[in-house]
């Protein structure tokens, strides 16, 4: 088996990454996606970026067994069509077919969590479980499974949209349409959103005195996170209650999947325990104690990277079947 390469194509940039056949990461490279300017234009990009890593590795394609892409949205894997990806405004894109007409180099592609979750199941810190449910949380709340080393898709592949389970005490419309999504409270803009509406209210906060009263809708998650080091009362409430509805959320997964172990990602991650000591604490009151006994819950490790190297590996694993 040769080399790989592993694509991560996000609204912001495309990262590109050569790895070898177990997955080690040996360079990686970085640019704008400008998704703006069409589909054809960041397939064109990804071709020089595959061109410099090959350059910069002294290899030529025929070294390359093949290439693994992660793209947001709903995808469809087996045509290796991006069917909807609203950050990138692709509709019905045959992403795969694309990138090896520009290439020569067999590609297939796969939603990008699902990645970033496989690249963590078998590189990262959910490396050596056989039952691994990751999640991430930015600015949404997505979820994968890994089932024995393969990825779990469901009908139409769409397993894993955690962040759509409605709970009846969240009161947000989501983008999806429905109302009481789990990610439109568990996610960067909820948590800024909580503490915002809580601050509109005119709940006091230090929160306030960091923020000019007209640009409270400016708040950030971030700065939540630093209110509650600075044992802010509002701050406490809002990482609590994101927590605890986390906890919620994930005791469904638990109790469908059955998982050896929870990788949690994502910027909201950084939080710490600020939001894991509350997820963990009604996740346990959530489930039958048989699921919590034998359940390990660890923080991401591979950060920017699980996402090329989970789209490498899966190529490459795909490109044996």
């Amino acid at each position: 088996m040769g080399f790989l390469i592993g694509i991560d194509i996000g609204g912001t940039n495309v990262v590109c990454g050569l790895t070898d056949a177990a997955g080690k990461l040996l360079h990686k490279l970085k640019q704008p996606t400008e998704a703006l300017m069409g589909s054809s234009h960041v397939f064109d990009k990804i071709k020089l970026m595959v061109e410099e890593l090959l350059r910069i590795a002294g290899l030529g394609r025929e070294d390359i067994s093949a290439i693994g892409v992660g793209t947001p949205g709903f995808i469809d894997p087996i045509q290796g069509i991006t069917l909807f990806a609203g950050n990138l405004q692709w509709v019905q894109v045959p992403t795969a077919e694309e990138i090896r007409k520009r290439t020569g180099i067999p590609t297939y592609i796969d939603n990008d969590v699902r990645m970033y979750v496989y690249g963590e199941a078998v590189c990262g810190a959910a490396k050596g479980y056989e039952h691994v449910l990751g999640i991430t949380i930015g600015t949404g709340l997505a979820a994968a499974v890994i089932n024995q080393g393969k990825l779990y898709y469901g009908g139409g592949f769409m397993a894993g949209e955690l962040g759509h389970i409605v709970m009846p005490d969240i009161p947000y419309v989501c983008g999806c349409g429905l109302q009481g999504c789990l990610e439109t409270a568990v996610s960067a803009t909820g948590i800024a959103r909580q503490a915002t509406e809580l601050l509109q209210r005119g709940r006091s906060s230090i929160l306030r005195d960091w923020l000019d009263g007209a640009h409270e809708d400016k708040l950030t998650a971030a700065e939540v996170s630093k209110a509650y080091d600075e044992g802010d009362s509002l701050a406490i409430e809002v990482m609590n209650h994101t927590g605890r509805l986390l906890g919620r959320g994930l005791a469904n997964a638990v109790t469908l999947y059955s998982p050896d172990v929870i990788v949690i990602g994502g910027g909201v991650a950084l939080a710490g325990e600020r939001l894991f000591a509350p997820m963990r604490e009604q996740l346990q009151k959530s489930v039958y104690r048989g699921y919590w006994d034998r359940l390990s819950i660890v923080t991401a490790t591979m950060i920017d990277d699980a996402g090329i190297v989970g789209s490498a590996m899966s190529a490459s694993n795909r490109l044996d079947v």
